[in-house]
């Protein structure tokens, strides 16, 4: 009988789809995306954590799309942010409007506030926000997302009329070495950061009451299996501010993983929780895999529609103008805002990077092709026709061969420029060689950042290297420099 009930539940779990958590690009966010995750687990639902995707929106797009099924936020912010200028009185009943359900609060309230080194602060006798009129000379430095949303600068600007002009927008985390090195004064701050009292930093009262609450939830999809919605309803009022605090501080200060971090306060509230952590070499090898995927897929699309548009401009001279123009506005677009406007259309993952490296490909070839066969002289030509080949074999037999190193140096252009853009990819979940740079450049930890940027500087030299020997096989001898 036991026997029996034992293959009835595996069989169950083996009926259950994988959840996928998602993550913001800070460490508290992490960290409860592994809480998130390894609780599913340990209900025995298969979970997957997607770290580090992006901004608000970026998670709010992804859910609602289906491409992740849950992920952490604040009740500011969906109030703010999600729902910015409409008067929602009831946050589940709006999310559930949408399609997305809406845990009970963690147990901590993370809000904004505005912060600076404690010896500035006390010598510019600064203390709370209204303090800050007094000083226009200050130089505030927001994390980007900050910085436009509705309840981040803009509202408080408005709020307590402050006079500042040199205000930038940057990483969250390099604000804080920003704030260490003077190059600022002042930032925001989430109230559960580890490193307001590891840089001694003083915090703004705010004294009109400016944030609102932003206490932490889950927003998840309603049709996850119903043993992991009871996992994620589980993990109610279980995260005071000191625990989150102190998870924060475990990963930002004493370098444990957030899933060692997530495993421990798991088990210390009764959950059979593990995670084993990844070697050096198998996340080299991981990032190296997922990177060289995305260069090599996106750069032989790009070839095999490339060199095409590169002959057909070159033929007809009024479409090739035209040709040129539209894959040299392309190459224009910020990579960034490319990636995320590709998430609504492909979701989250390799898709919309091997897309945009695709894109960002075409004009080095394009261009190239048509300037390789547009400088082919006007006699060889003449004499290719006085052979009598037709139009195909003079492209094929003289033209191309002509062209061909013009064109090899295009795509290798090409593919070099790949390499370094798709460290990118990591912002949307793609991987890569971006992986293990965005983490270091959260944890400040010079070795990761260096773990996914020396690699690709050495695969960025090993392509030029592979197409210089391409051109040894391709190019005939007599156009070889």
């Amino acid at each position: 009988m036991k026997t029996s009930l034992a293959l009835v539940a595996l069989a169950a779990c083996a009926r259950d789809p994988q959840v996928v958590v998602g993550s913001k690009v800070f460490t508290e966010a992490v960290v409860l995306g592994e809480v998130v995750t390894q609780a599913t687990r340990a209900a025995g639902v298969p979970a997957r954590h997607q770290r580090q995707l992006g901004g608000t929106q970026v998670l709010w797009k992804a859910l609602r799309a289906g491409e992740i099924d849950a992920y952490v936020e604040y009740t500011g912010t969906i109030a703010q942010e999600i729902f910015r200028g409409r008067a929602v009185a009831d946050l589940g009943a709006a999310l559930a409007a949408e399609g997305v359900a809406m845990s009970a609060p963690l147990g901590f309230n993370d809000t904004y506030a505005v912060g600076m080194k404690e010896e500035v602060a006390a010598r510019l006798g600064i203390r709370t926000l209204s303090d800050l009129r007094a000083h226009p000379e200050l130089r505030f430095g927001f994390s980007n997302e900050f910085l436009n949303r509705a309840d981040g600068w803009p509202g408080l600007r408005a709020a307590y009329a402050l006079p500042q002009t040199d205000v930038r927008g940057l990483d969250h985390d390099l604000a804080y070495r920003g704030l260490a090195s003077g190059a600022l004064d002042a930032t925001d701050l989430y109230s559960t950061d580890a490193e307001i009292r590891y840089y001694g930093l003083r915090v703004l009262d705010d004294d009109r009451a400016y944030f609102p609450a932003y206490r932490a939830v889950v927003l998840y999809r309603p049709a996850i299996p119903p043993r992991a919605a009871g996992a994620i309803a589980a993990l109610a009022g279980s995260i005071d501010e000191a625990a989150m605090r102190t998870m924060n501080a475990r990963v930002k200060l004493d370098r444990q993983t957030e899933a060692a971090v997530a495993a421990d306060f798991l088990a210390a509230r009764g959950v059979a929780a593990s995670a084993r952590a990844e070697t050096t070499a198998e996340r080299l090898w991981a990032t190296t895999r997922d990177h060289l995927g995305l260069v090599a897929v996106s750069l032989l699309a790009a070839i095999v529609l490339a060199i095409p548009l590169g002959i057909l401009g070159a033929r007809r001279p009024r479409v090739g103008q035209v040709i040129l123009a539209v894959v040299g506005v392309v190459q224009t677009i910020p990579s960034l805002a490319l990636l995320v406007f590709m998430i609504p259309i492909l979701g989250i993952g390799a898709p919309p990077a091997i897309v945009a490296l695709f894109l960002y490909s075409l004009l080095p070839i394009v261009r190239n092709t048509h300037a390789g066969l547009c400088g082919i002289p006007g006699q060889t030509r003449e004499a290719a026709e006085a052979l009598g080949l037709p139009a195909g074999a003079r492209l094929r037999l003289v033209e191309l061969p002509m062209a061909s190193r013009s064109i090899l140096a295009g795509i290798k252009t090409s593919a070099v420029i790949n390499v370094g853009t798709a460290t990118l990819g990591a912002l949307v979940g793609a991987g890569g060689y971006g992986q293990p740079i965005l983490t270091g450049i959260r944890l400040s930890d010079v070795g990761l950042i260096l773990e996914g940027a020396i690699p690709a500087a050495v695969l960025a030299l090993a392509v030029q290297g592979a197409f210089d020997l391409v051109e040894r096989v391709v190019v005939p001898r007599g156009l070889r420099l």
